[in-house]
C-alpha cells in the first residue's frame, strides 16, 4: 500500500510555507491554472509562501485535461527553473501536470515516452530520486493527492493515457476544506463522479490475488493490484460519504459538511484505487475524453472542447457495472444498497441490473447528460472509441470480467442513451 501523508482541516493551508522552510527549500514551483490563479485556494497559498519569505516562481498555464503538450511545456518551465520543491495548487489536472514536471525535471536525460505507460510508451520503473511535492486539492474528485499517477491526453492518438509510478506520489497532501467553496456546481458533480466510480470500480476489481503473472521483482509490480482487503475499506467508507453528501454538495454551495465530506472522500477513494485501481469505466472513459468534438460544459471557464473526466467516466457505470455483475455480484448488490436502493427482494442474479438502476437513478436526479449521444457521439463513433480502449490494458485488465472487442462495442452503445 502506497499513499501520500495527508494533512486534513480548515485552514491548514496557511502551514504551506512553514512546510517549505521545514524542507529547506530555495526554489519553490508553484504550478496553477489561469482560473484559479484569481481564486481563494491560490491566494492562500500566495500569503503563506510571502509570509514565510520562500522563494518561488509561478506556472499557471496548466490546461485542464491536459495533454502532451502541456505536459512538455510545463517540463520545459521546471526544467529551467531548477527547482527543489513543487507546491500543485488545483484539480487533478494540475496536481497530475506538477507530477509530470517534477518527474522529467528529475530525469531530464528521460524520452518523454520512457515513463509512460505501455503499451503506448515503454513504461519503465522511475529508478531517479524526485523532488518534494506538495499537492493542495481544490476540487473533491480526482484523489489525484494521494497518488502515483498522471493522466494526460495524447493528441496524435486521440486517447487519453498516463504515467502510473509510486515514485511521483506527492510528499504532502494539504486537503484544506474551505478550497471546496469556490467550486461551481457542475464541477462539483463531475468531479464528484469520478470519487463515485473510483470507490465502485476499485471495489469490484479483479482480486489481488488473481492477478497474473507475479512481478518478476517488486519494484515491477504496478501502482494498480487489484481490490484488496484494505483498498476495500477506503473504498467502501468513500461509496457512504458520496451517497449521503454528493447532492447536497452539488445542490447547495453553502452546505459546508457536505463539502468538506466529499473532499475527504476524495482522498479516502484515492488511497483505495491508487492502490487497488480502477477498470472499466476509467479505461472506456480515455477515448470519450480524447475523441471530444465540439461539447463544452458548463462551469468550465475554458477555450477548447473537452468532457470533463468524472463526467465521462460515470456515463458508462451502468451498463459497466451490469457487465461485470457477473463476477461478485454480492459485492455490486451491496453497493446498490449504499447508494440508497432496496435489496431485501432482490435475487443475486440480477445485481447488475439493480447497481445499473440504481446509478441512473442517481444521474438523472443530478441533471446527467443522457448519455454518449447528449455529448457528441454516435453509434458511428463506436469503432473508433473501442480502438482507444484497447490500449488502456493497465486498467481494462483490472475488470472482474475479461471483455472482447464485441463486448466494450456493447457497452459504448448500452451508453449511448442512459434514460
Amino acid at each position: 500500500m502506497a499513499i501520500s501523508n495527508i494533512r486534513y482541516g480548515e485552514g491548514v493551508t496557511k502551514e504551506i510555507g512553514m512546510d517549505l522552510q521545514n524542507l529547506g527549500a530555495r526554489r519553490v514551483c508553484l504550478m496553477t491554472d489561469k482560473n484559479l490563479s484569481q481564486l481563494p485556494p491560490v491566494n492562500a497559498v500566495l500569503n503563506s509562501l510571502a509570509k514565510y519569505g520562500i522563494n518561488f516562481q509561478m506556472y499557471d498555464n496548466v490546461r485542464v485535461e491536459p495533454t502532451d503538450h502541456s505536459f512538455l511545456d510545463a517540463i520545459k518551465f521546471a526544467k529551467k527553473g531548477e527547482f527543489d520543491a513543487y507546491v500543485a495548487v488545483g484539480g487533478g489536472s494540475v496536481i497530475d501536470t506538477c507530477k509530470a514536471a517534477n518527474l522529467y525535471a528529475s530525469s531530464p536525460t528521460a524520452d518523454f515516452l520512457d515513463y509512460v505507460n505501455a503499451p503506448i510508451g515503454k513504461g519503465k520503473p522511475v529508478t531517479v530520486p524526485l523532488k518534494p511535492l506538495i499537492a493542495v486539492p481544490t476540487t473533491a474528485g480526482t484523489g489525484s493527492e494521494t497518488t502515483g499517477v498522471a493522466i494526460f491526453d495524447f493528441k496524435e492518438l486521440k486517447v487519453k493515457t498516463g504515467i502510473a509510478s509510486r515514485a511521483i506520489k506527492p510528499t504532502l497532501g494539504i486537503i484544506d476544506p474551505l478550497h471546496t467553496l469556490s467550486m461551481p456546481e457542475r464541477i462539483v458533480a463531475n468531479s464528484g463522479f469520478d470519487v463515485l466510480c473510483h470507490a465502485l470500480e476499485s471495489y469490484t476489481a479483479l482480486p489481488y490475488n488473481m492477478r497474473s503473472p507475479c512481478p518478476s521483482n517488486p519494484i515491477n509490480r504496478p501502482a494498480y493490484q487489484g481490490s484488496n482487503p484494505i483498498s476495500d475499506v477506503w473504498a467502501l467508507h468513500a461509496l457512504r460519504i458520496v451517497a449521503k453528501y454528493l447532492k447536497r454538495a452539488i445542490r447547495n454551495p453553502e452546505d459546508r459538511e457536505a463539502r468538506a465530506s466529499m473532499h475527504l472522500a476524495s482522498a479516502f477513494a484515492g488511497i483505495g484505487f491508487g492502490n487497488a485501481g480502477v477498470h472499466l469505466c476509467h479505461g472506456m472513459s480515455y477515448p470519450i475524453s480524447g475523441l471530444v468534438k465540439n461539447y463544452k460544459p458548463k462551469d468550465y471557464n475554458v477555450d477548447h472542447s473537452l468532457v470533463p473526466h468524472g463526467l465521462s467516466v460515470v456515463l458508462t457505470s451502468p451498463a459497466v457495472f451490469a457487465f461485470t455483475a457477473q463476477i461478485h455480484p454480492e459485492r455490486h448488490l451491496e453497493a446498490a444498497e449504499i447508494l440508497g436502493a432496496d435489496i431485501r427482494t432482490a435475487r443475486i442474479k440480477d445485481a447488475g441490473f439493480v447497481l445499473a438502476d440504481t446509478l441512473r437513478k442517481f444521474l438523472f436526479d443530478l441533471n446527467v447528460d443522457d448519455g454518449l449521444a447528449a455529448i457528441g457521439y454516435s453509434k458511428a463513433d463506436i469503432p473508433a472509441l473501442v480502438k482507444g480502449t484497447l490500449p488502456q490494458e493497465r486498467v481494462t485488465k483490472l475488470s472482474p470480467r475479461p471483455q472482447t472487442e464485441e463486448d466494450l462495442s456493447a457497452l459504448f452503445e448500452a451508453s449511448m442513451k442512459l434514460y
